[in-house]
Formats: C-alpha cells, sequence, structure tokens
C-alpha cells in the first residue's frame, strides 16, 4: 500500500525468473534448446519481435518460446534461413515439438504470418488478446492483462524498436522474454473467466478459425492506401502518386527498408500535388516538411516518376474510386436504399444490445461487414449465408435469428448517425 494515499503499488516485472537467456544464433545451441523444449510439458508460450517500420519484410528477427520445464529461449532466425524456400532443419524439428501441444499467442494474426514463413505451423491455438475480447475484459493488451489478472506491471518500452539491430542489447532481450514469462498463467486465468461465462467453444472456435483461414489475397491498387489520398481530386495527380508509390516500393523492397523511411506518405503526396520537374523544385517541396537526407538521397528516381506520370494520356490515368463490387457505403443506405438501411438499423440496434447482455464487443460478436452484407442480400436463410460469410457456428446460433427477424421490418429505428469509422468507409456502389 501506498504510505500516502492508500493507493496499492503494483510491483513492476523487470526480468525473467531465470534470468535473460542467450540468444540462440548456432546450431548447436538451436539442438540444445530443442532438447529442453522437449523434455517441458504443457503448453508453449511464444512471440515474435518484427522490425515494423524499419524493414520493408514482416519477418521475425526474434523468437521467444517458453514452456514450463522446458525453459525460456530467444532464438535469432536469421542465421537459420529458409534454405532455397524450405524451412531449416532445426525449425522443422521445432515445428514438430510445437505442434504437440497448445501454442499461445497473444495477437496472433500478427505473429503467425512471420512465424509460418520459417517454418512455424501451430495446429491448436490459444490467443490470450482474443481470448480477453470474447471475455469482455475492458483492456486486452499484454500489459494490461498481466496487470490486471497477475499483478505484475510489465514495462513496454521497446516495443517499437529496430529488431533488426545486431547484436540485441541486453535490455531489449530482457523486455522481449518478459512477454512470454507469464503469458502461460495469464492463458489459465483467461481460460478461466471464458469457462466461467460458458464461452470456451466460442472461443476454441475462433482460434480455429485464425489456425484455418486461408492467406488474404493481394490487395487491387495498394498504392491507394497511401496516407491522404482522400485530399486528391484529380486524376493526373493519382496517376503521380501511382508511379512515386511503386518507384518507392521497388527499392524498398530490394533493400528491405521500410517505404516510409525512403519517402513519407506526407512526402509523397506533396510531390504529386505540386508536381516538381527539377531537383531544386523537388527540394523545395520537401524541405517545409524537413526533407531527410533519405529522402534526397534518390532525387532522380523520384524526379523520373514524377516526369514518367505526367506523360500518361489522360486515358490511362487511373480512376479516382476503383469500381468494385463492394457494398455501397452505409451513409448513403438511408437516402438512396431505404428498404436495406431499415432492417440493417434494427439489426445493429438489437445485435448491440445482445453483444451488452453477452459482455462481449459487438465486432467480435459478428463482423459488421458480415451484417451488411446479409441485410444487402436479404437471403430466405440468414443462417446458411452467415456460414457462407464465413461466421463461426457460435456466432451464426446468436446472430441469425436477430438478422431473420431484422428483415422483416420495413421502417428504419431513428437510430444515430454511422460512427465516423463508418462514415470514412471509401467504398464504391456495386451495380443494380
Amino acid at each position: 500500500m501506498d504510505e500516502d494515499d492508500g493507493s496499492v503499488v503494483i510491483p513492476a516485472l523487470l526480468f525473467p525468473a531465470g534470468g535473460t537467456p542467450h540468444v540462440i544464433d548456432t546450431e548447436i545451441a538451436f539442438a540444445r534448446a530443442l532438447e529442453e523444449l522437449s523434455h517441458g510439458t504443457g503448453a508453449f508460450a511464444v512471440d515474435a519481435e518484427r522490425a515494423s517500420g524499419y524493414k520493408y519484410s514482416q519477418r521475425a528477427y526474434l523468437i521467444q518460446i517458453k514452456r514450463h520445464g522446458g525453459g525460456l529461449h530467444l532464438i535469432d532466425p536469421i542465421p537459420f534461413g529458409p534454405i532455397d524456400g524450405e524451412p531449416h532443419h532445426l525449425f522443422a524439428q521445432l515445428n514438430e515439438i510445437l505442434q504437440s501441444d497448445e501454442v499461445i499467442l497473444h495477437a496472433s494474426t500478427q505473429d503467425l504470418p512471420c512465424l509460418r514463413e520459417v517454418g512455424i505451423h501451430p495446429l491448436k491455438l490459444f490467443d490470450t488478446e482474443l481470448g480477453g475480447r470474447i471475455a469482455g475484459l475492458p483492456r486486452v493488451g499484454l500489459g494490461p492483462l498481466i496487470e490486471a489478472h497477475l499483478g505484475f506491471v510489465l514495462a513496454k518500452e521497446h516495443s517499437a524498436v529496430d529488431w533488426s539491430t545486431r547484436p540485441l542489447p541486453l535490455d531489449w532481450l530482457t523486455y522481449a522474454a518478459l512477454d512470454v514469462e507469464l503469458l502461460i498463467e495469464l492463458r489459465e486465468k483467461i481460460s478461466a473467466i471464458l469457462d466461467s461465462q460458458g464461452k470456451s467453444e466460442w472461443a476454441a472456435q475462433e482460434f480455429s478459425a485464425i489456425l484455418n483461414a486461408p492467406p488474404s489475397p493481394p490487395r487491387i491498387d495498394p498504392w491507394r492506401r497511401t496516407s491522404g489520398m482522400h485530399k486528391i481530386k484529380r486524376r493526373d495527380r493519382l496517376a503521380i502518386i501511382k508511379t512515386l508509390w511503386h518507384a518507392r516500393d521497388t527499392i524498398a523492397r530490394e533493400t528491405d527498408i521500410a517505404p516510409g523511411k525512403l519517402l513519407s506518405d506526407t512526402a509523397l503526396l506533396e510531390l504529386a500535388v505540386h508536381a516538381p520537374i527539377t531537383r531544386k523544385e523537388l527540394e523545395k517541396v520537401l524541405r517545409p516538411l524537413g526533407a531527410r537526407a533519405r529522402w534526397l538521397e534518390r532525387t532522380q528516381i523520384w524526379l523520373d516518376a514524377i516526369a514518367q506520370a505526367i506523360a500518361i494520356p489522360e486515358s490511362h490515368w487511373p480512376p479516382i474510386r476503383l469500381a468494385t463490387e463492394s457494398l455501397p457505403p452505409i451513409k448513403i443506405w438511408r437516402e438512396r436504399y431505404p428498404e436495406k438501411f431499415a432492417p440493417y438499423s434494427h439489426a445493429r440496434f438489437n445485435l448491440e444490445i445482445r453483444a451488452e447482455e453477452l459482455s462481449i464487443p459487438v465486432e467480435n460478436l459478428i463482423s459488421p461487414d458480415t451484417v451488411r452484407r446479409v441485410i444487402w442480400l436479404s437471403p430466405s436463410d440468414a443462417a446458411a449465408t452467415l456460414s457462407e460469410l464465413g461466421a463461426r457456428q457460435w456466432q451464426i446460433e446468436i446472430v441469425a435469428p436477430i438478422l431473420t427477424a431484422a428483415l422483416l421490418e420495413r421502417e428504419p429505428l431513428p437510430v444515430p448517425e454511422e460512427s465516423d469509422e463508418l462514415r470514412n468507409i471509401e467504398v464504391a456502389k456495386i451495380p443494380l
């Protein structure tokens, strides 16, 4: 207790119980770790550190694993392949060991891609972040969960560092080790809460869906995701953004540098708006943005990209928006599609009520996009359509009756305007 105000002082978790282990970067050390892990018992706590914001790739630069009786290990994956597209034989052995039991991850969709890249493919998953959401816990970050349910403060001061740095500093390694130090205990706490709420099967279905989800398809026109694109209203300027984006992306991929390090999105948009044709003009555009030396290292490449775009005939300029089969934005349903808005307003209202009753975020009860698609399609069998759209059985059982009833409504509820998030959805109308 704090002597002055009576508040509880929560101890900080500063070091793993067994100390910070050495980084595994040799085959001998890796083989020794595999031997220890194979003799442990129970689930595996796993985490991975990437160099997001520093590197183009999303590869893992450190993998942390802990198992009761099997030790805590920090593996540097860089010295171990892949080799000719195949996982290193030691990672193949690690995968076999991990597949013998449950793998515990926090926010698993972030780490699974880079783990799969080195040959790790869990067969059974427990996601402590998603489990916390399903349980209706108010804060589901790793630090807040450990503080609330295990009684320790977990520092996060190294969460955004460049994990491709070698050698990795000791305090970074300690931070990384602590991410798995109590993950097994946290899993047990969240599992107990889910059991008490009758939601364990819900969570199991969600975890299975994550493991079985197909890879995301490549994005169409990824350059359109440049920050601030909504400010550009001219197609000739879009052409410049497109050529600059692709020039930057090519360099970033070849050099494994985050695109924003080569040229920020803000700088890219300013170059598109002003379309400089000389080095002096280009530097004049970038200087107010605090032009970085790296931005100017490839001045001629940026100028060539701009010149290439300017030379494109108008007939080949990109359209302001893609003609896709996406649904019309919700903000126009009330006026343009009242026969869809009426059931949608009832569906949204009653789903929010049901989610509150079940103590689960409505977006975890059912994807908002799935709701919109079911209402738009107006199927005779809502449950079958939900299944086709990828909803899990537990979701279908709760949501299908609500959507079935909503589809019978012809008058909208007087609901508030859509949230900013929904208002900002940039999607084109589908052909009617």
